[in-house]
């Protein structure tokens, strides 16, 4: 009778905690663990992470200071970070710590980084793409909405960084317009006469743009 009595208390507790579990299973309303759930958003948030957007295609350009460049490592989260080129033209990355950037372009310092990473990492492969030139530019003086220094895009011309500064004000004399340049120690003054590239006479002067180089409007 005594084992009868203790196997039914037995059924009995079993039953209630089958009970409990599923009320609290439909209270979470099937929810996962915290944890669980931490772990899947953050995936979730490296999958998701936008594409870079290149300041430059250019495979020539040269990383110069104050560049910004997104780093990649493939499958490698921890290590791949948008990072600034230091005054000094190097950067920081985990395991690698200072590497030289300035004076390389991106695909050199991907092989590079990659040549580093070997120590600690299988076959790492390793994309890097310049998010922002700071380190070249060009500078708009004079009769001009908005003067100023202006990044210098591959290619860019007098025309184009002209109208990067937003155009002319009513005073600006446009047939006098001129690019003060530094060259072999000397500056000399490169003619762009607004008009005459504008009806196709001058196109010569619309000349592809240096670093370092200003362009005048009187």
């Amino acid at each position: 009778m005594h084992r009868t009595i203790v196997f039914v208390v037995a059924i009995l507790l079993a039953n209630a905690g089958i009970t409990q579990a599923a009320q609290q299973e439909k209270k979470d309303g099937g929810k996962e663990p915290a944890a669980t759930s931490a772990r899947n958003t953050s995936a979730a948030a490296t999958d998701n992470k936008p594409a870079a957007v290149p300041a430059t295609t250019d495979p020539a350009y040269v990383i110069g200071a104050q560049d910004v460049l997104d780093i990649n490592v493939w499958k490698e989260p921890d290590v791949s970070r948008t990072v600034p080129v230091r005054p000094d033209g190097r950067i920081s990355l985990p395991l690698v710590n200072d590497v030289q950037a300035a004076g390389l372009t991106p695909e050199q310092l991907a092989a590079t980084v990659a040549e580093r990473l070997r120590k600690y990492l299988n076959e790492p492969q390793v994309t890097i793409i310049v998010t922002a030139i700071n380190s070249q530019r060009v500078f708009v003086a004079g009769e001009v909405l908005r003067a100023g220094a202006y990044p210098l895009i591959p290619g860019m011309t007098v025309l184009q960084a002209l109208t990067s500064a937003g155009g002319f004000t009513p005073f600006a004399d446009r047939k006098k317009i001129h690019v003060m340049r530094l060259r072999d120690g000397k500056q000399i003054e490169l003619p762009f006469n607004y008009r005459g590239v504008l009806k196709g006479d001058n196109s010569d002067q619309n000349i592809k743009l240096e670093p370092g180089d200003t362009v005048v409007v009187p």
